[in-house]
């Protein structure tokens, strides 16, 4: 009887990790998917501030489709005069690595931003490139850390780091800590580390808008430098649901439009 008992232990102990692990990716797949839109145009204005206050300001059209098992986004920087006619392509496939274009009217051409240049600032923000589409849920592994109230939500702190070395250089970061909030499954707020642990970045996720059936936008996101203190923050000034346009209007050649 004491063997019985002490052989469901040890399986019981052993699969703990396993079975914790997987809740904390279905978590963070339930959070992912309330934001996956099948079509939508917005008018946006990305606010640029450096450690002594001084701000740049953009703004931007964007339309996201989705087209079979990928989501199509296309922005374009409409102001001010030195960005007007910038644009960046990217095709969030859900199954495989993001393919991103960029086009720079001073040079009159588009070319893809490779893997190695994810980790890199979009548009000199604290954003990166790699911020402008959805995370790879395969990317990383999983863990739940513990509870934490924030913004008086109970949330879960994810954990998720990278799968390997690469995957790790090429988003700039070795880790993230999410907090999810239990009752709906928003991300309210993500911790980045770099590769001392060191935290250098938050993202602050805020104003989460439904605009179609379980199916959410966030009106505002805040990136947060901690190491150089600049910060940089987007907001949705106008959202339409759904979209009219076509495939063509989402590829390489479009962008120079």
């Amino acid at each position: 009887m004491k063997s019985t008992t002490l052989f469901i232990l040890i399986f019981t102990m052993c699969h703990i990790p396993v079975l914790y692990s997987q809740d904390a990716k279905e978590i963070s797949e339930k959070s992912l998917e309330l934001t996956r839109v099948d079509a939508m145009e917005m008018i946006s204005t990305l606010t640029i501030m450096d450690a002594k206050g001084n701000e740049r300001v953009r703004q931007t059209t964007t339309a996201s489709k989705k087209f079979g098992e990928t989501t199509k986004i296309i922005t374009k920087f409409i102001s001010p005069a030195d960005v007007k006619g910038t644009g960046l392509l990217v095709y969030d496939h859900k199954n495989q690595d993001d393919d991103m274009w960029i086009y720079l009217p001073a040079l009159r051409k588009t070319r893809r931003i490779v893997s190695s240049e994810k980790g890199k600032s979009f548009m000199g923000s604290e954003f990166s490139n790699a911020d402008m589409s959805a995370p790879k849920l395969d990317d990383y592994n999983y863990k739940i850390l513990g509870e934490t109230i924030y913004e008086d939500k109970n949330c879960w702190q994810i954990e998720a780091t990278s799968v390997n070395d690469q995957v790790a250089d090429d988003l700039g970061f070795s880790k993230k800590v999410s907090y999810v909030d239990k009752a709906g499954y928003f991300t309210y707020k993500n911790i980045f580390y770099d590769f001392d642990d060191e935290i250098f970045k938050e993202i602050l996720l805020r104003d989460y808008e439904e605009i179609d059936d379980g199916k959410y936008m966030v009106r505002q996101m805040e990136a947060i430098n901690l190491q150089n203190d600049r910060k940089s923050v987007m907001t949705i000034d106008k959202l339409q649901k759904g979209s009219d346009l076509t495939e063509n209007s989402f590829t390489p050649a479009a962008l120079e439009k």
